[in-house]
């Protein structure tokens, strides 16, 4: 492909089709250009997880789309998560060069328009970007940042906003007394956010157990963060205990077959993640709770009860506790450049990515 350049600035989208997550295509685009208020951040290290499937795939109902809008009708931008520095800046407080972790679309490139900019970092108050939930406009600077280790990068490109959902769902769960329950059920326990809140929720007073399919059932019984990991087929051999039901994968025929075993016994559940990439109908889960957890929810309760310095403070002792454990539980595989984006894309979409495997793409 042939970039689009203007000075040192090479620019360039990954679009995907929003109907048809399959098909995706880099594309030139005009070289950003910065004016009063502005700074632009080159996208310099980010992680593709089925996570970034996850905001494809409910792109529409939860607005994912609208974070970076595509120059073309029908296509969307995915979004990840990693680190940009500053290439040009208008903005008292945003220094060239200054390092930052965040939101970033899948893009050479992201213009933004900082406000509230302090030590800690800023957020980002673009006019489209305003009226979306505010924890995916905060940018941490990297000086500023109490959680942030720059020898574990990659760690944080690839954990750090799924493990966010995971603390906010093992405090939400323990917050609310488990809603009841005695035993709580995590399906795709393989995958980074459901092990990520088990391992927070292992020894806090109710039983942990993980399903996942055959082919991750060694991986996931290997973390050891699970009390217990059964396959899918398995479901008929959950005991008829108060059980709380999260769910990862998004599979109504699962939910549905763990409804009809517990009958009584489940007392709530709740969608988590969507692995299959095929969201829950609205409505299904009605009769024992939201239908999604939305972190962003449980984090403005926090933030009430505990002030957004001490929500930092607890979540950053959490993730240097879990970063150590996670590092032994993840073969990274980095990639450069944007086909390699493309192509990592494609694989993950597909479901094709081994549980172990997480990719770090240096655009």
């Amino acid at each position: 492909m042939d970039n689009t350049t203007t000075g040192a600035v090479t620019a360039w989208n990954l679009l995907v089709r929003r109907d048809d997550l399959t098909t995706a295509e880099l594309t030139d685009v005009p070289a950003p250009q910065v004016r009063d208020g502005e700074a632009l951040l080159r996208v310099d290290r980010v992680g593709l997880t089925a996570n970034n499937v996850t905001y494809a795939a409910l792109g529409d109902s939860f607005r994912y789309w609208e974070f970076f809008p595509a120059p073309r009708a029908g296509w969307g931008i995915v979004p990840l998560w990693g680190f940009a520095d500053v290439v040009e800046s208008k903005v008292d407080g945003i220094e060239t060069g200054s390092r930052y972790y965040g939101y970033y679309p899948s893009a050479s490139h992201l213009l933004v328009r900082p406000d509230r900019v302090d030590a800690r970092g800023f957020r980002e108050a673009s006019a489209h970007r305003v009226p979306l939930p505010r924890p995916y406009n905060a940018y941490a600077l990297t000086t500023g940042d109490l959680a942030y280790q720059a020898d574990r990068e990659d760690l944080h490109a690839l954990y750090r906003p799924l493990f966010w959902t995971s603390f906010m769902l093992a405090d939400w769960l323990v917050d609310n007394a488990w809603l009841g329950a005695k035993t709580v059920v995590l399906s795709s326990a393989s995958s980074k956010t459901a092990y990520g809140a088990a391992h927070l929720l292992k020894g806090q007073g109710c039983e942990v157990v993980g399903m996942t399919s055959a082919r991750n059932l060694a991986f996931t019984e290997g973390l050891g963060c699970y009390d217990r990991v059964m396959t899918y087929d398995d479901v008929s051999r959950l005991p008829h205990t108060g059980t709380l039901y999260a769910d990862f994968a998004g599979d109504e025929q699962l939910s549905a077959r763990l409804a009809a075993h517990l009958g009584d016994c489940l007392v709530h559940q709740v969608v988590v993640g969507i692995t299959n990439q095929e969201p829950a109908p609205a409505g299904t889960l009605a009769e024992t709770g939201p239908d999604m957890f939305f972190a962003p929810d449980q984090m403005r309760k926090r933030i009430g009860d505990w002030g957004r310095e001490g929500l930092d403070r607890r979540f950053a002792a959490a993730w240097k506790e879990f970063l150590p454990v996670a590092e032994g539980w993840v073969d990274i595989v980095h990639s450069q450049g944007p086909q390699s984006l493309e192509r990592v894309w494609r694989e993950v979409q597909s479901g094709r990515t081994s549980p172990r495997t997480g990719h770090i793409i240096t655009p």
